[in-house]
């Protein structure tokens, strides 16, 4: 399905607004469902496509996940409704824990990936990965680590074409 860009424009405006109060990261790998909070990331268009660029921390239960069926999708909650989730998402391990059962949240299919998308009035982007990168202290400017990164724990950053974006209810 060709992704209407008009739309995907309009979605990723809206969607940088709401980044930085948290947003889902889904992932599945055909067993097991699994959900995050990011605050960081950024939309754009490279290689000739839409792209969504996600970071995970390498010690994720979801990078786990991810590796394996390199698709995800993001979930951008519209209003302060889902406040409470996104914390629990962000400090809980899906190795710990189911999050969808544990924070009652509900997912719905995806339209053209097997990774379902966190059920919220929101805005949903569908996700399969093109590459990774993986951090490294060598390439990683000093200041930036200090600042993030004190304790070793360096992100990949997942590149992704957006396959899907659209309005939830």
């Amino acid at each position: 399905m060709e992704i209407n860009m008009a739309l995907y424009s309009e979605y990723i405006e809206k969607a940088a607004e709401i980044l930085p109060k948290g947003a889902f990261l889904t992932t599945f790998d055909g067993s097991k469902v699994n959900t995050m909070t990011i605050g960081w990331g950024t939309f754009g268009f490279q290689w000739g496509i839409p792209t969504a660029e996600v970071m995970v921390r390498q010690s994720r239960f979801t990078k786990e996940i991810l590796d394996n069926s390199m698709e995800f999708t993001l979930t951008f909650p519209l209003d302060s409704s889902m406040q409470k989730e996104l914390g629990g998402c962000g400090q809980k391990s899906g190795r710990d824990c189911d999050k969808i059962k544990e924070f009652n949240l509900t997912t719905v299919s995806a339209k053209e990936i097997s990774t379902p998308v966190v059920a919220c009035k929101g805005i949903a982007f569908e996700c399969k990965v093109i590459a990774k990168t993986e951090m490294t202290t060598e390439s990683t400017n000093p200041e930036v680590m200090d600042k993030w990164y004190k304790s070793g724990d360096l992100h990949t950053v997942y590149y992704a074409k957006v396959l899907a974006c659209y309005e939830l209810d």
